[in-house]
């Protein structure tokens, strides 16, 4: 029996508006699933369209968060199945055929992303072994391989652990990215607010960097298992409860995120930016290189580190867990030699993405974010038009925006490779 169902009304409103620890230790988890390398390199890319693409990118930052989440939210919990995963939601409302297709892509809008950290990281302790402990370029094929090989180590010693060092990395480094966007304030200079841009170099200019925001500010991995954990804690109030936490969440990423991007954005030029992009490291990376301080040259490089690695846990976690949900669905071998294949695949898929280094920019803006797009973006608000309890949100500005941005965001794709 759910817990709403041993409850008066009045009890039940109670429950749904009041604010324990349960629902804190839930905003801080998708707030520390989101914070990582996506934001170190959200500066560099919307930052170098010009400062009033980055403003009206700031302003969409918000709904589009929000509402995207939201609705992923909400779809899980149109599940007339109790605990339903994502990949059984899907089954159910879409059948066996459209709901594996849909899980295959659920699989690929994470994997990629393990394959950019795998290139962040390696690139990361690489600029600091040679810029602030000047010692020689090591070996590209010996670094990477120890650094994913490690990553994957903490993942195989058990989800107990793995969760530990989660928890242990991810919350200072809120605090310590804050204290870095707050050391930079004296650094700012006053951007060009000329409207010198065309109209068409604004547009495509946001345009590119819509997906990269839908990758910064996506916590869509842990959206299905948060959403069961307010069901099994709330019952029947599980969607109000969901929307509150996820609000909060989504007010405290965008006020911490934005006033990250917007202190490294002040204290660079356009052009330093461009070079970082060009440079393919993270905004911090490239701060610790220009920088005559010794706060920024130690921390820039160790917090990229520890923002890449936790971000890397959590969705090797994600993908590990597709991974063996799909291949057993279509073989018949037992789940743990799946893992076993499923873990030695991933380690030689990432390992080699760090040695041959491609643009990390453009991984995001060519695949990982359109991929995201679709799953948190346009899935859930075409399912409002194909379920029948999600009805009532036919129609919403909230519907029609998430769908814009989407399609935007997946149209980024077919621009980078036709061009």
């Amino acid at each position: 029996m759910s817990i709403s169902q041993d409850l008066s009304a009045p009890e039940a409103k109670t429950i749904s508006s009041s604010w324990s620890k349960h629902d804190t230790s839930w905003m801080l988890s998708l707030f520390g699933t989101s914070v990582g390398a996506g934001i170190l390199f959200l500066p560099i890319n919307i930052g170098s369209g010009g400062f009033w693409s980055l403003v009206i990118m700031a302003l969409l930052a918000g709904p589009m968060t929000f509402w995207a989440h939201r609705g992923l939210a909400r779809f899980v919990l149109s599940s007339t199945q109790k605990d339903a995963d994502f990949t059984d939601v899907v089954e159910e409302h879409f059948g066996q055929r459209y709901g594996r297709l849909i899980s295959l892509l659920y699989f690929l809008s994470i994997f990629p992303i393990l394959l950019i950290y795998g290139v962040g990281l390696t690139n990361t302790v690489d600029s600091f072994m040679v810029h602030q402990l000047g010692m020689a370029p090591p070996s590209r094929v010996l670094l990477s391989g120890c650094l994913v090989f490690g990553m994957i180590a903490v993942m195989l010693a058990g989800e107990k652990t793995m969760l530990r060092v989660f928890g242990m990395i991810v919350y200072p480094l809120t605090f310590i990215l804050a204290g870095i966007s707050i050391y930079l304030i004296p650094s700012w200079h006053m951007p060009n607010l000329s409207l010198n841009q065309s109209v068409g170099d604004l547009s495509a200019s946001l345009w590119l960097a819509i997906p990269v925001v839908v990758f910064a500010f996506s916590y869509t991995p842990v959206v299905s298992g948060f959403v069961n954990a307010q069901r099994r804690q709330y019952g029947n109030q599980a969607h109000t409860k969901s929307e509150t936490i996820l609000k909060r969440t989504s007010v405290m990423l965008i006020a911490f995120v934005l006033f990250f991007v917007f202190s490294c954005v002040l204290s660079l030029t356009p052009e330093q930016l461009q070079q970082a992009k060009v440079d393919n490291v993270s905004v911090l990376s490239y701060l610790a290189n220009v920088e005559d301080s010794h706060f920024i040259m130690i921390l820039g490089p160790l917090i990229a580190f520890i923002a890449i690695t936790s971000s890397f846990l959590g969705h090797f976690m994600g993908a590990r867990e597709s991974f063996n949900g799909l291949v057993a669905k279509q073989t018949s071998l037992s789940i743990k030699t799946i893992d076993k294949i499923g873990v030695v695949l991933m380690f030689v898929c990432i390992w080699f993405a760090a040695v041959i280094n491609p643009s990390i920019l453009g991984m995001m803006e060519a695949f990982s974010g359109p991929v995201i797009a679709m799953i948190l973006f346009l899935m859930p608000m075409l399912a409002v038009y194909h379920i029948e309890s999600l009805k009532i949100y036919r129609g919403k500005i909230s519907t029609y925006f998430i769908l814009l941005m989407g399609c935007l965001a997946v149209g980024a794709i077919v621009f980078n490779l036709v061009k």
